[in-house]
Protein backbone atom coordinates (compact mmCIF):
# COMPACT_ATOMS: atom_id res chain seq x y z
CA UNK A 1 0.00 0.00 0.00
CA UNK A 2 1.03 3.50 -0.99
CA UNK A 3 -0.03 6.03 1.62
CA UNK A 4 0.01 9.73 0.23
CA UNK A 5 2.84 12.33 0.40
CA UNK A 6 2.67 15.47 2.73
CA UNK A 7 4.11 18.49 0.19
CA UNK A 8 3.96 21.92 0.92
CA UNK A 9 3.20 23.71 -2.96
CA UNK A 10 3.09 26.90 -3.80
CA UNK A 11 0.20 29.09 -5.19
CA UNK A 12 0.22 29.66 -8.95
CA UNK A 13 3.64 27.31 -9.65
CA UNK A 14 3.29 24.63 -12.02
CA UNK A 15 4.11 20.83 -10.96
CA UNK A 16 4.18 17.86 -13.01
CA UNK A 17 2.35 14.77 -11.09
CA UNK A 18 4.23 11.83 -11.73
CA UNK A 19 2.00 8.82 -13.73
CA UNK A 20 3.94 6.43 -14.37
CA UNK A 21 5.38 5.55 -11.25
CA UNK A 22 8.62 5.35 -11.85
CA UNK A 23 9.80 8.82 -10.51
CA UNK A 24 11.98 8.90 -7.33
CA UNK A 25 10.41 10.90 -5.65
CA UNK A 26 6.81 8.54 -6.25
CA UNK A 27 5.03 11.58 -6.87
CA UNK A 28 6.33 14.18 -8.75
CA UNK A 29 8.03 13.69 -12.23
CA UNK A 30 11.60 13.11 -12.32
CA UNK A 31 11.28 12.44 -16.53
CA UNK A 32 11.39 8.32 -15.56
CA UNK A 33 8.79 7.94 -17.90
CA UNK A 34 10.14 9.15 -21.29
CA UNK A 35 9.97 6.29 -24.05
CA UNK A 36 6.84 5.15 -22.27
CA UNK A 37 3.28 6.02 -23.15
CA UNK A 38 3.09 7.80 -19.79
CA UNK A 39 2.78 11.76 -19.87
CA UNK A 40 3.31 13.57 -16.54
CA UNK A 41 0.06 15.20 -15.14
CA UNK A 42 0.51 19.37 -15.10
CA UNK A 43 -1.31 20.92 -12.30
CA UNK A 44 -1.43 23.75 -10.08
CA UNK A 45 -2.76 25.36 -6.52
CA UNK A 46 -4.25 28.65 -5.59
CA UNK A 47 -3.30 28.35 -2.28
CA UNK A 48 -0.15 28.12 -0.62
CA UNK A 49 -0.25 25.08 2.18
CA UNK A 50 0.52 21.72 2.25
CA UNK A 51 -1.25 19.41 0.56
CA UNK A 52 -1.75 14.76 0.26
CA UNK A 53 -0.74 14.01 -2.93
CA UNK A 54 -1.78 10.56 -3.93
CA UNK A 55 1.37 7.94 -4.37
CA UNK A 56 -1.13 4.59 -5.39
CA UNK A 57 -2.07 5.83 -8.32
CA UNK A 58 -5.49 5.09 -7.68
CA UNK A 59 -7.12 8.38 -6.57
CA UNK A 60 -10.07 9.77 -8.55
CA UNK A 61 -8.85 13.17 -7.59
CA UNK A 62 -5.03 13.05 -8.67
CA UNK A 63 -3.02 14.36 -7.95
CA UNK A 64 -4.67 14.91 -4.55
CA UNK A 65 -5.20 11.75 -2.12
CA UNK A 66 -8.71 10.89 -1.80
CA UNK A 67 -8.31 7.57 0.67
CA UNK A 68 -8.16 5.12 -2.42
CA UNK A 69 -5.01 3.59 -0.82
CA UNK A 70 -7.13 2.31 1.99
CA UNK A 71 -10.00 0.44 0.26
Amino acid sequence: MSTPVKMSLEANKSYHFCTCGKSASTVLCDGSHKGSVFTPKEFSVTESKEYYLCACKKSANAPFCDGSHAK
